[in-house]
């Protein structure tokens, strides 16, 4: 499937499209997504229809700054236990925090990083290539966060500045009128910049008992989520691919729908590397295919990706310590 988005923040997109005069349901149904998703809070939907969605709204819906009405149809249940921890957290640090260990629940196809210095901090957004064309969704996310932090802080909350790479929209205004603060266009990257020293301040709502319960659910979320993990997802893809020819990272990071250099971040994760996974799908299949006395060592060589047969031997024999025919006369 390649990333996934948690289904139900769905719901956002649906009072979005609604509110505007469209019926959502066959606008979700032509997208491939089944509107009963959004309901299931175990359900998780394909980043690729997620973008569709952004894709439909940036062209269908005739309002250049759509992504900024985002905030005012989010609701707790759209994010889950995410969001009602982050409306529980003791400061904007702490929600912040819980933010980014339990970004992937929501999206795995955006990723938040964070820069400090002594007088401001950054929340930084990586996007996935699939979503780098979608202005929109750019607004929709950094909206989201500046309004997230005024239901925490108040709504007298305003960021350092704000920063988006695309360009400069027609509505532009809009964008100061909603963030009150120096808002870059055409910027390197997109980040919002707050001050310092509001990350550190009680928050009225904060609820640590609250909060605590909400942690638990995300880490057994994430640990149901990691039973289909990137390295899982990787070997699939090799599997598919191997009687092809030779695989590659980048055909492979093309399938999960993501760039190279993502692709090889998250398998640093895991303290892999694509290299070996794909040593390693290769040799377990050899083992497996070599006990198929139906199956020609040529036959084996072309499953498992080798041009050539006196490849797939040599490469046999690194494995075992013995030839694919003097493994297959001991089995």
């Amino acid at each position: 499937m390649g990333p996934t988005n948690f289904a139900p923040s769905l719901g956002t997109f649906w009072k979005l499209i609604e509110a505007n005069g469209h019926d959502p349901e066959p606008v979700f149904r032509g997208l491939g997504v089944d509107p009963a998703v959004i309901r299931d809070p175990n359900a998780r939907v394909s980043y690729v229809k997620v973008q569709a969605l952004w894709t439909w709204m940036s062209t269908e819906i005739k309002d250049p700054c759509i992504g900024l009405r985002v905030a005012g149809y989010w609701h707790p249940s759209a994010s889950g236990a995410l969001g009602y921890a982050w409306l529980a957290s003791s400061s904007l640090r702490t929600a912040i925090g819980r933010l980014l260990r339990y970004t992937r629940i929501l999206t795995e196809g955006v990723q938040l990083l964070t820069e400090e210095d002594d007088e401001t901090f950054a929340l930084v957004l990586s996007f996935e290539p699939a979503s780098a064309g979608i202005p929109i969704q750019i607004d929709g996310i950094m909206t989201l966060l500046i309004g997230l932090c005024r239901i925490n802080y108040g709504q007298n909350f305003n960021p350092a500045a704000v920063h988006f790479s695309h360009p400069k929209p027609a509505c532009a205004g809009e964008f100061f009128a909603y963030f009150k603060c120096p808002v870059l266009f055409d910027a390197p990257d997109n980040r919002v910049i707050l001050p310092i020293e509001v990350l550190d301040v009680d928050l009225p709502g904060a609820n640590p008992q609250l909060a605590q319960v909400n942690d638990k659910i995300m880490i057994e979320y994430l640990a149901r989520l990691d039973k289909d993990d990137i390295i899982t997802r990787v070997k699939a893809i090799i599997i598919d691919q191997l009687p092809n020819g030779t695989v590659v990272d980048s055909s492979v990071a093309d399938s999960l729908h993501m760039n190279v250099r993502s692709l090889q971040r998250r398998l640093r994760q895991k303290d892999c590397t694509f290299k070996g996974i794909l040593n390693e799908v290769r040799e377990q299949l050899a083992l497996k295919y070599i006990k198929d006395s139906r199956l020609t060592l040529s036959e084996i060589s072309f499953l498992l990706g080798f041009s050539e047969t006196s490849s797939f031997s040599r490469a046999f024999k690194r494995w075992t310590g013995d030839s694919p025919r003097e493994y297959r006369g001991q089995v």
